[in-house]
């Protein structure tokens, strides 16, 4: 695989729009899909998102196609990154089941807790006939926000992030599709250690619990991924986790 990939977003959410504008300024064809066509109105009225990125600098992210039909999103994809809450992955699944075609590679940007195993079965029971690799990593791979209509930021990349594929001996051909434009990717041994070595399940409700008092009190603009030292102090931690995992 090399820039001749072309890459399917799904989610124009925090990540989804900062993943989608990374992948394109960097010269990867990028499909952007929203289930919302209002959300990304903007969007596609530019045909392009505006990114900063840690070091300050700010490029444009070209986009091939932005849309909210799936069938459109989807056609001519080799790799389909889904940027969503766990909460929207059966949903998703439903929708991408007629549509996704031998090759494609789906990848859960994170897992979070068997979010791999779950769109497999719901691609299943949709009695999708496409030999397709589902995937997941363990965490997405920058802190990112979206800061406007059509902009978004990353705060900071991650070092390295676990992936693994349903089934495992796929694993090193997701890695090898993924590897040029996200090299942090590391295969982990299955999806079971992807989902259940995913520190969000500690850190967003623990983080959450403990400053409810703050977040009551800025009536929910609690900048739990924005702030410079949490978040530092946050991604430090994972990472020694991971290396020591």
């Amino acid at each position: 695989m090399n820039r001749q990939t072309r890459f399917t977003v799904i989610g124009a959410g925090h990540g989804g729009k900062a993943m989608a504008a990374d992948l394109a300024a960097r010269g990867f064809a990028v499909n952007l899909y929203n289930r919302t066509a209002e959300r990304i109105q903007e969007i596609a009225l530019r045909g392009e998102i505006e990114l900063e990125y840690e070091d300050g600098r700010h490029v444009m992210g070209r986009l091939a196609v932005v849309t909210s039909d799936i069938a459109e999103a989807l056609d001519g994809s080799d790799v389909v990154m889904i940027v969503l809450p766990a909460s929207g992955y059966r949903d998703v699944a439903c929708l991408c089941a007629p549509h996704l075609r031998d090759g494609q590679i789906v990848t859960l940007n994170p897992g979070r807790a068997g979010g791999a195993l779950e769109f497999r079965q719901v691609l299943d029971q949709a009695n999708c006939i496409a030999d397709v690799t589902v995937a997941e990593a363990s965490a997405f791979v920058f802190a990112s926000r979206s800061i406007g209509p059509a902009e978004a930021r990353i705060f900071r990349r991650k070092n390295s992030v676990p992936l693994a594929a349903l089934p495992a001996i796929r694993t090193g051909h997701v890695l090898e599709a993924v590897c040029e434009a996200y090299p942090q990717f590391i295969p982990a041994p299955n999806v079971m250690h992807t989902s259940l070595d995913n520190m969000g399940a500690i850190f967003h409700p623990t983080l959450t619990l403990l400053n409810a008092g703050w977040i009551e009190r800025t009536k929910g603009d609690f900048p739990f991924s924005v702030d410079q030292d949490f978040r530092h102090e946050c991604h430090e931690l994972h990472e020694k986790h991971v290396l020591n995992s």
